[in-house]
């Protein structure tokens, strides 16, 4: 089981045996009053949710429970949630979703059995895992590639040399962006202490719904984030540094899984099957529709937060995001890796992390081509 490395006392919150979940915790109970958890409505679907009648109940199941964030990177969730390309694939079993603001309360709610299914970042997913032993999740579809920029200030920074010395922020302390900014500037030969984010950077953890604002004060020099946030920093003056995916083969690294409980898995393989259906055919409905897709996205934002995001936000964000039924498996154990050399995890062992084998049976009925487990599947 992986172990966090925690220099000195720590807050009573994080236990002294410094679990890799322990990253989270502080955020923790925060997260889940903000996203409270639970079914959301459809109201702005058009009805398209609707049970269709005559439908049958798949596996016998009423509800399935689906989890996913407010993020373009969840773009999958989002659309098909809107159009309910879920909901026709599961029949009378109906689809209740709920909106969540972190990995670590998404990973919470999947142990506590509040969702069964969930679209989530692959850190959270390793960690998620790792702390369990290997006893609570496997991931069972890709969902996204890129999405991730370091944007900065251009009047304080105009080089990639010029982050030295600067306070750059990361959403959450051992989240996905916040290893990937600790390894690249491990790359460029800096010193950064990974749990204070002290050194040659000073690294912030700054929610990202605050990240615009704190870049407005001047309290941070730019960011490592995730789309929109990204973009919504450039609609207020900043510039693109570098775009995460030119550090990675053919430009592809996850930042979107699709992950189930393993005991909802072995009841109700049907059901996760009808889910990864709607999952394939909503990808195929963005790559066919890309205009109508990404209203539908800001749809169904604009249903969570009560805003929609404007065209200068929402079209290069939009644009910077690959969704991809392949997990890209090989990249979520690189990813893995960059958190070890960060200091921020022990080796982990990911065997058995990924169950494809639901995947690869509704590609094959698609006409599609099968994806690899990179070595990482469940025997």
């Amino acid at each position: 089981m992986p172990a966090i490395r925690i220099p000195g006392p720590r807050p009573s919150r994080a236990t002294r045996s410094g679990r890799l979940a322990a990253v989270a915790l502080p955020l923790l109970a925060l997260t889940l009053s903000a996203c409270g958890y639970g079914s959301d409505s459809d109201k702005d679907d058009g009805g398209k949710a609707r049970i269709a009648a005559g439908a049958k109940k798949i596996d016998g199941l009423d509800t399935v429970r689906i989890g996913y964030f407010p993020n373009l990177t969840h773009g999958t969730a989002l659309v098909g949630a809107h159009e309910g390309l879920f909901q026709k694939e599961l029949g009378a079993t109906k689809a209740s979703y709920a909106e969540f603001n972190a990995g670590p309360s998404e990973i919470e709610a999947l142990n506590s059995k509040s969702i069964d299914i969930g679209w989530i970042g692959p850190s959270p997913a390793i960690n998620g895992y790792t702390k369990s032993g290997g006893k609570n999740l496997r991931i069972i579809g890709g969902s996204a590639s890129g999405g991730v920029k370091l944007v900065v200030n251009p009047e304080k920074i105009r080089s990639l040399n010029d982050v030295k010395g600067k306070k750059i922020a990361t959403p959450q302390l051992g989240n996905t962006q916040d290893v990937a900014f600790l390894h690249w500037i491990s790359e460029k030969g800096w010193k950064v202490d990974a749990q204070s984010g002290k050194g040659d950077v000073s690294v912030v953890r700054t929610d990202n719904k605050i990240t615009p604002d704190a870049y407005k004060s001047g309290s941070i020099d730019g960011a490592w984030v995730p789309e929109p946030t990204a973009s919504k920093l450039v609609s207020e003056g900043a510039k693109v540094l570098l775009d995460e995916a030119d550090l990675w083969p053919d430009k592809k690294f996850v930042i979107t899984n699709i992950i189930v409980r393993q005991d909802f898995l072995a009841k109700h393989p049907k059901v996760v099957e009808a889910v990864l259906r709607g999952a394939v055919k909503t990808n195929q409905f963005i790559k066919d529709n890309p205009e109508k897709a990404k209203a539908a996205a800001n749809a169904k934002l604009k249903q969570h937060s009560g805003k929609a995001l404007p065209a200068k936000i929402l079209d290069p964000a939009w644009k910077s995001i690959q969704f991809t039924n392949d997990p890209l498996a090989a990249t979520l154990d690189t990813e893995a890796d960059h958190a070890v050399r960060a200091g921020l995890l022990e080796k982990p062992d990911l065997k058995g992390i990924y169950d494809l084998e639901p995947l690869n049976k509704v590609l094959k009925a698609a006409g599609e081509p099968a994806v690899d487990d990179a070595g990482l599947g469940a025997e």
